[in-house]
């Protein structure tokens, strides 16, 4: 029984000793694949230089009254949005929470609105951003409308 103790100890450190001498060469030969291109050639870069403006509607109103409508939003988007950005704009449904300035996080069904306008409108284009944010928050009594700008590129 001691023998096989003993022998049983020998093989189980004699396979961790190649173990342990192979791990090296495995995480060369993995640190090598992953610094290699898989293609051959740099990839085409397409499109002009955009902005991209992300802006975060919530729904609930602060004072308890009841939450903006799809209907609200989609006539608010014809009346104020449109007619700052006619080329075209992404509105997105989705849910959010923020803390308010109560220090309580509300959960609330959300809007995400998508710009995308050339690098060079975009002294332009960010009066007309600012009043959106300032127009919804008065007409819906919201505390405020996230922004979010990202250097982009786009093809149409």
């Amino acid at each position: 029984m001691i023998m096989n103790a003993t022998r049983t100890r020998l093989a189980v450190a004699t396979a961790s000793a190649l173990l342990f001498a192979g791990a090296p060469a495995a995480y060369a030969t993995l640190a090598d694949a992953e610094t290699r291109p898989t293609t051959p050639t740099a990839p085409t870069i397409r499109g002009a230089a955009y902005v991209e403006t992300r802006l975060f509607f919530g729904t609930e109103r602060p004072d308890g009254g009841p939450a903006v409508t799809d209907g609200q939003f989609m006539d608010f988007v014809d009346r104020q949005v449109t007619p700052a950005f006619p080329d075209g704009l992404t509105v997105q449904d989705g849910r959010g929470q923020w803390r308010d300035r109560n220090g309580v996080i509300e959960r609330e069904r959300s809007y995400e609105l998508i710009l995308l306008y050339p690098v060079g409108r975009a002294k332009a284009a960010d009066p007309g951003i600012e009043r959106i944010r300032d127009v919804y928050e008065r007409e819906f009594g919201q505390e405020s409308v996230a922004r979010l700008d990202e250097p982009t590129r786009a093809d149409f």
